[in-house]
């Protein structure tokens, strides 16, 4: 029976971490905490409380936090074969961290037990009773989690049904299943739950990896054959390829089965969830991840554009702001009117005919034929309109510029880059110095016209992207500099092509420049 509320487990913190590069300080973990309480999950764990010095500091910490939504849980496994429980170091790291919800795992999966834990089938049922019943006689809210118990199903189904058992004598609160190799099949998931409700009573729960891309759906069938607890990631951070990504899960469950486990207040600030933890972890967010991935609706050919035009239904298969996400039209060689009169709509920009709107397409054409991209550069794409229709004015001149690269007797290589401008009028020669030659030039750059315009001190480089326009030229190939900028409002992409990196670096950094003093007038 699908369940009409199911809660949100998020292991960010815990099984995220054990991805490839995403690590987190204890401020970092504090700050996702909040961010995922304001989201309203109704779990976070923190971590494994007996596994390292961190994770200890990081509890008592969170301890003292008020939050609205979520519970902290620990981390554990079931007591060590050698040990009773009160002198389990692990479970006693796990009272002291004063959590008053705790995830256990133990195996079920006869093979583990016998190769991993190194235990006997009877002594790990043992393990597993006596480790929960003694957690739950200290008043803990217990979420069992049956590690590789699919694999476990599939093997050997009467011992991997024991483990369970054990865990529902105990007096669990939760038994989640996990799919720890993420090897299992949505039909399997469905067919697996439905032998385990036969004998099992206790609430149910899912934990999927996503090894064989299939975390989020078979997290979805697990729900709706009866599981009211998914356990996951944001973004899908996790071990290998990643635990299922809550990104999905949630709208999924919310949009698509109408299943209670987020409110529609609270949906709407996903998007800007996982890029903050994105920002946190400090990776790029995934621009083609479902429902909040910057190119989630971003649409580019002209005919899908124009039938978007008609009705958003057409390629939308919801509408991006119940995610807090927006819509995007892509201007591209690929492009149609429809396209460019959407884009322009969206700038604020009227064309004063037809000619005008051809002038642009044939414009674009022309300048992605030699290696433009303005999908992700909307603000040159916006200056080029402008222009288009006369609404650009130029803010200064370039009188020339030159970038010197030298390296010191110590082997530290060094930039310097002069630049002379004519601004208002007057002229200007700044020389500055950066790690790089790009950094120098944009430093010398803006030091020109600070002065001229204040507003500029408002402008960070965000990213900075180079990527080879034509490989078979060598080192004479052009090359694409696509730079984001943001100011305290509002982010910007600004593209430049040629064959010198440093001179496409120069338009991407002009263009920025102007976006951002247009964009103030």
């Amino acid at each position: 029976m699908v369940p009409k509320k199911v809660l949100i487990y998020d292991t960010t913190l815990r099984d995220g971490v054990q991805g490839e590069e995403v690590n987190f300080s204890i401020q970092d973990k504090l700050k996702i905490v909040k961010i995922l309480d304001g989201l309203g999950v109704h779990y976070i764990e923190g971590g494994w409380p007996g596994s390292n010095p961190k994770d200890i500091l990081f509890f008592k910490k969170a301890g003292k936090l008020s939050l609205k939504n979520a519970k902290i849980t620990a981390f554990g496994s079931t007591r060590h074969k050698g040990n009773n429980c009160a002198h389990d170091p692990n479970l006693k790291a796990i009272i002291d961290s004063k959590t008053r919800v705790v995830a256990i795992f133990g195996k079920s999966w006869d093979f583990q037990v016998k190769n991993a834990l190194r235990a006997t089938l009877n002594e790990n049922l043992k393990m597993i009773l006596e480790t929960l019943k003694w957690l739950k006689s200290k008043g803990l809210e217990v979420i069992f989690d049956a590690e590789h118990f699919f694999d476990g199903f599939v093997n050997n189904r009467g011992y991997a049904l024991k483990t369970l058992k054990m865990a529902q004598d105990a007096g669990v609160d939760n038994i989640t299943l996990c799919d720890t190799n993420g090897g299992i099949l949505p039909s399997q998931i469905k067919d697996i739950l439905k032998e385990v409700r036969k004998s099992i009573k206790v609430p149910l729960g899912i934990h999927a990896h996503n090894d064989s891309g299939l975390a989020v759906a078979n997290s979805i069938v697990a729900v709706q054959a009866g599981c009211a607890l998914v356990q996951g990631t944001i973004n899908g951070y996790g071990e290998r390829c990643g635990n299922a990504n809550l990104s999905s899960v949630m709208p999924n469950l919310k949009l698509k089965l109408g299943i209670d486990c987020i409110s529609d207040r609270k949906l709407k600030s996903l998007t800007g969830v996982c890029r903050d933890v994105d920002g946190i972890a400090n990776f790029n967010p995934d621009n083609r991840q479902p429902f909040v991935g910057n190119s989630a609706f971003a649409h580019k050919g002209g005919i899908h554009v124009s039938a978007m035009e008609r009705d958003t239904k057409t390629y939308e298969h919801i509408e991006p702001g119940l995610v807090g996400n927006s819509r995007r039209f892509l201007v591209s060689e690929l492009s149609g009117k429809s396209a460019v009169l959407s884009k322009a709509k969206e700038f604020n920009i009227t064309f004063r005919s037809d000619a005008e709107v051809k002038k642009l397409l044939k414009k674009v054409k022309k300048l992605e034929h030699l290696g433009y991209q303005f999908e992700g550069a909307d603000g040159s794409l916006e200056l080029l309109m402008k222009k288009t229709v006369g609404k650009h004015r130029t803010f200064f001149k370039l009188k020339g510029f030159r970038t010197i690269i030298w390296k010191d007797r110590s082997g530290f290589l060094k930039s310097e880059a002069i630049v002379k401008l004519s601004v208002k009028g007057k002229d200007e020669i700044t020389v500055s110095e950066g790690y790089g030659p790009v950094e120098a030039l944009d430093t010398a750059l803006r030091k020109g016209l600070n002065r001229f315009y204040p507003e500029l001190k408002d402008v960070s480089l965000r990213d900075f992207k180079v990527r080879v326009v034509n490989g078979t030229g060598g080192t004479k190939s052009r090359v694409r500099v696509v730079i984001e900028s943001k100011d305290k409002k509002d982010t910007w992409g600004t593209v430049g092509v040629s064959e010198n990196i440093i001179e496409a670096s120069w338009q991407a950094l002009v263009d920025s420049i102007e976006y951002k003093l247009l964009k103030e007038e």
